[in-house]
């Protein structure tokens, strides 16, 4: 095996603090290794460079050398090299490391001009922060108070701007806040690869618009939201909804395909009011679809299913628990469990525990659309490759239950445990759901939940913690964000309680007992603990699966964003 290539170091120096960075490092990035912030609008470290915003200024000096030899011309005063320093300040997001690089980011002369940008980027600015979205958490508030002179010489009239412009329907614009750092024109251009956003007219009267006859409607488009710096671009969901100060923020995933974006829950005295994606630069960058935004809906929706029953009558757990464990003996040898590509590594491990201990088939749905080649791949289960990781299947599943149709047909099945799946919509008819008993286990009411004998009502991915496993299998954990729904039951603890119901031997329903066992009976696994998988993932090894004709391998997938050396290491 070849070694990787060690990057090619050179050294700088930052306010007199020397640091190793990559050649062609961006000097906002290097310094921010040092704990040294460089303040700026218009860039971000995954778009293209502009340097149209100028707060990012600061001196910048190199090593001084004879023209005609390029050796070292020496201080005498301190016999070290001489560093020449340019006359005139220059923006750092446009400045890469280089060896010997010097730079200042708080001398009078970078104050001065970081003041001096405040001031006009603030004249024709509105003082509506107390009603602004962004508030809390706008740089134009942070870096006002932290690089701006604290008064203004500006007595003239404002140039007042459109407000509440729909640019699309999940995105508001309030023009006269805009700054013009064009970073949501670069974001439509370069990653969500819709060219839409543009500006028009000059000086203090320039505006963001769409272009003529199209609308900012891509399924992306509230990436924009994340990184306007200030309150000009709002999401027409979360406006006005609460302030970000008042929200609690957990780390969670994208559930809606094998992508895995890692994202942020903020909620609220157990309401969720917005996701965000989580930078993860081995899996999403910075961005996430707008439609995985919407999915905390589920856990309020009007058809989550709210109480136990046994044939129609609302039941407690362990009565429930008792008259599944009867099913499960009057058809021993019978028995088939429809798991889920929904399900957590955590959950489909306890389910595979319950299947083996009943003899029972396993089935799992594929549900497969169309992939937009950024991040949501055709493949919408977000857990297909925790299912092979733990043994619960051994090859890829069909988008059709017709192996469990035949054997329904058959007399082979006469009892189904069906772990959050539909399975009409799965392919089974009216009648073949007649011929079997049915114990579900779900979060929402549909024509299985409305057939079942048992049914167990149990969480969204916001009311639990757990781990899936991407496209890239790299396991990937999520936390609890919200109290589990009034009448709903933790999956694991359903799992485990019919597990020991049907005679298997199982850990307790916690994480950190699961993982015990999971860690010790599942190769690839071992010695890891869920309290120790890092934010970002652990690639796990997909050689067992590499031949596995895998949806995503029909058409290309996003590849996370790899900036040029003029943007970040």
């Amino acid at each position: 095996m070849i070694a990787p290539l060690k990057p090619d170091l050179v050294t700088v120096n930052v306010d007199g603090q020397e640091i190793a960075v990559p050649k062609g490092t961006n000097v906002i990035e290097a310094a921010r290794q040092l704990g040294v912030d460089i303040p700026h609008y218009c860039y971000h470290p995954k778009l293209t460079i502009v340097g149209n915003c100028r707060m990012c200024l600061i001196e910048m000096g190199l090593p001084a050398v004879y023209p005609a030899t390029k050796t070292p011309i020496l201080d005498p005063a301190t016999g070290k090299q001489r560093i020449n320093w340019m006359p005139r300040p220059q923006i750092g997001c446009a400045t890469n490391a280089s060896p010997g690089l010097h730079i200042r980011t708080n001398s009078p002369q970078v104050k001065d001009c970081r003041e001096g940008v405040m001031e006009f980027l603030l004249l024709n600015h509105p003082l509506d922060c107390p009603i602004c979205d962004q508030a809390g958490e706008c740089k134009l508030q942070e870096q006002a108070t932290g690089y701006g002179r604290g008064y203004s010489r500006f007595i003239e009239q404002k140039n007042v701007k459109p407000k509440r412009t729909l640019l699309g329907p999940r995105v508001m614009l309030d023009d006269e806040r805009c700054i013009l750092c064009s970073r949501c024109i670069r974001f439509s251009k370069e990653i969500a690869k819709d060219d839409v956003l543009g500006f028009i007219d000059r000086g203090s009267h320039s505006t963001l618009t769409c272009f003529p006859g199209k609308k900012l409607e891509n399924n992306y488009s509230l990436n924009t939201v994340d990184i306007c710096p200030v309150g000009a671009l709002t999401s027409t969901d979360f406006r006005f909804k609460m302030r970000v100060w008042f929200l609690k923020q957990t780390n969670s995933l994208d559930t809606e395909s094998s992508v895995g974006a890692n994202t942020v829950v903020w909620s609220r005295e157990g309401a969720i009011y917005r996701i965000t994606p989580r930078r993860n630069d081995e899996v999403n960058d910075t961005w996430m679809a707008d439609s995985g935004r919407e999915l905390y809906k589920l856990v309020r929706a009007d058809n989550r299913l709210t109480a136990i029953k046994v044939n129609g009558t609302d039941s407690g757990l362990d009565l429930a628990v008792y008259a599944a464990a009867q099913i499960f003996k009057a058809s021993a040898g019978a028995i088939a469990v429809v798991g889920s590509g929904r399900s957590s590594v955590e959950e489909q491990f306890l389910t595979q525990k319950l299947a083996a201990v009943l003899s029972a088939s396993v089935s799992l749905v594929s549900r497969v659309g169309a992939g937009d080649r950024i991040l949501v791949s055709a493949d919408r289960n977000p857990n297909i490759r925790g299912a092979l990781v733990t043994g619960l299947i051994a090859s890829l599943p069909a988008q059709k239950l017709t192996g469990l149709a035949a054997q329904i047909d058959a007399g082979q099945v006469k009892t189904v445990i069906s772990i959050g799946e539909d399975l009409v919509a799965a392919g089974l008819t009216a009648a073949q759901l007649a011929k079997v008993t049915v114990v579900y286990l779900g979060t929402e009411t549909n024509a299985t939940s409305a057939a079942a004998l048992v049914v167990l009502p149990t969480l969204t991915v916001f009311e639990k913690s757990g781990t899936f496993v991407n496209q890239q299998f790299r396991l990937q954990k999520f936390a609890k964000a919200v109290p589990a729904f009034a009448g709903a039951t933790d999956d694991l603890v359903v799992l485990a309680k019919l597990a020991v119901a049907a005679g298997a031997n199982v850990p307790a329903p916690d994480l950190a007992s699961v993982w015990r066992t999971l860690a010790a009976e599942v190769a690839g696994l071992g010695p890891m603990a869920y309290a120790n998988i890092p934010d970002t993932g652990l690639l796990l090894d997909a050689t067992p699966w590499s031949a596995l004709p895998f949806i995503e391998a029909e058409a290309l997938h996003y590849q996370p964003t790899k900036p040029s050396a003029a943007v970040t290491a």
